[in-house]
């Protein structure tokens, strides 16, 4: 009789998770319908896919941790591409009956390390010279998109772990251990706020001298694969996201991969995230090496 119980209840929220799926597809439609009319491109086909990630049982209750993973193949002129999105959520049942759900929302790994501009290295005396390869770069960012390094250590909110880990994997030298508010690096569980907060990322971006460079651009389109955009969702001077280009759209307009929010090929502007306001704010930088300097 329990297995029985058991069966239908497994029954009812895979069916819940799939209708869910479809239920927010529709929802991110009307968004990214409009974003697309904006920049003159059209959703060809889009598909949503639940996985259930975890169940917890207490008593009559349950607790489900799921994903939603959205695809969107995106026309613009001639060209095609797939944008892809992961979106988390948990939902709680009692007796097999939904109580809520919604969508989990990381914990602010900057309100726990608030590095700024005045805490960080700019002008350390040691010359770390390296030559970017933006290809290896996109190549990792391509490859763990959607998954995390084992190599390194993972947090909450992984955005600017991921473009470190980007950067890096594209030649950028680590500097600074073991003083967490100098340099930019990664060694085991330590690391710089550089390597994992948004807004110390691009105050470093902004003012390194050495080893990983970076000179900030005027307008998006000037960026390449392999370059980062940094993000002030309040427009408050503080920022709270980073991605890296990982290809141009039909306008020459960039294309980014990030984590927390897990995203590929989506189109740089976010006006189509929950996270947007009108106020936003974007830094974009073009990573610099010897043959860059002095471009």
């Amino acid at each position: 009789m329990r297995d029985a119980l058991q069966a239908s209840l497994e029954k009812r929220i895979n069916g819940f998770v799939a209708e869910k799926a479809e239920r927010l597809m529709d929802e991110k439609d009307e968004r990214k319908i409009q974003a697309c009319a904006d920049r003159n491109a059209v959703i060809v086909k889009t598909y949503a896919r639940g996985k259930i990630l975890r169940q917890q049982f207490s008593g009559e209750r349950q607790a489900v941790l799921y994903e939603v993973h959205f695809q969107h193949l995106i026309k613009q002129k001639e060209h095609l591409y797939l944008e892809e999105e992961v979106e988390v959520r948990e939902a709680n049942f009692q007796r097999g009956m939904l109580e809520d759900d919604s969508e989990v929302v990381p914990d602010q790994l900057e309100a726990a390390f608030s590095a700024d501009a005045a805490s960080l290295e700019m002008g350390a005396r040691e010359r770390l010279s390296y030559v970017y390869d933006r290809r290896k770069a996109v190549q990792y960012a391509e490859r763990w998109w959607n998954s995390y390094n084992p190599a390194f250590k993972k947090f909450d909110v992984d955005c600017t772990n991921y473009i470190s880990q980007c950067l890096h994997a594209g030649g950028a030298p680590m500097r600074g251990y073991p003083n967490r508010g100098q340099g930019w690096w990664m060694r085991g569980n330590n690391y710089s706020y550089s390597w994992a907060v948004a807004n110390s990322l691009r105050w470093y971006l902004a003012g390194s001298k050495t080893g990983l460079k970076a000179r900030e651009v005027g307008s998006p389109d000037e960026l390449i694969p392999g370059d980062v955009i940094c993000y002030d969702f309040q427009g408050d001077g503080r920022f709270d996201h980073n991605t890296i280009v990982v290809a141009k759209d039909a306008n020459g307009m960039p294309l980014v991969n990030a984590h927390t929010y897990n995203s590929r090929m989506r189109y740089w502007e976010y006006t189509d995230s929950s996270a947007y306001t009108p106020k936003i704010k974007y830094k974009f930088y073009t990573i610099l090496d010897e043959s860059r300097e002095w471009l």
